[in-house]
């Protein structure tokens, strides 16, 4: 019987430069590296709705919104690629990467709903920066908003009925939860983010 394989980390450095090379994406936790799968169309609708509206609304602003591809560093040792992102960084460390957002969203997959809602929640709400964190589901008409308060505490506010409006206050932006959906398709059936 051989001996288990240790397993290597590798340096944020190493990870940084192979990123810029790599076809696919990767997150990055504490030396460890995790290819991310591709996404639905759903999922891929959701984001695209988040972000164009994002994108329309801030055209004259200092701030801007990325989708998918940017990454952000949580911490040191932990950099993830959110679905839709808003910063309003003059002078970003890098052009790879931002740590300074304002707002974070992430759709959540069969594989990932359980990371987005409380290890990614954490990480998030850790950075000084952040001043909401929203999980869209792709399953079911239903957006988890995460807020700073004044005093530094969260609260989370709930949607998922068709006449919601979600108020983006960090951008002061109100999105009706049926532009979030625009043109999604729910599968009768298909496993929820619950279901895993």
């Amino acid at each position: 019987m051989g001996l288990p394989k240790l397993k290597t980390k590798i340096s944020v450095e190493d990870y940084l430069e192979g990123e810029k090379i790599s076809p696919v994406r990767h997150e990055y936790i504490e030396g460890e590296v995790y290819a991310m799968a591709g996404t639905s169309d759903n999922h891929s609708r959701i984001a695209g709705n988040t972000f164009v509206a994002l994108s329309i609304h801030l055209r004259d602003s200092s701030c801007e919104p990325f989708a998918g591809e940017t990454k952000v560093q949580v911490t040191r040792n932990v950099y993830y690629y959110p679905d839709v992102l808003v910063t309003c960084e003059e002078n970003p460390e890098s052009p790879y990467f931002r740590n300074a957002p304002i707002l974070i969203i992430e759709v959540t997959s069969p594989s990932t709903a359980n990371i987005d809602r409380r290890e990614k929640l954490l990480f998030y709400q850790q950075m000084p920066s952040v001043q909401e964190y929203a999980v869209i589901d792709q399953h079911r008409m239903n957006v988890e908003l995460h807020r700073r308060q004044p005093t530094g505490t969260w609260i989370t506010y709930y949607f998922d009925v068709s006449d919601d409006e979600i108020e983006f206050q960090s951008v002061g932006l109100t999105m009706p939860i049926t532009e979030i959906y625009r043109r999604v398709r729910f599968e009768r059936n298909a496993n929820t983010d619950n279901n895993e």
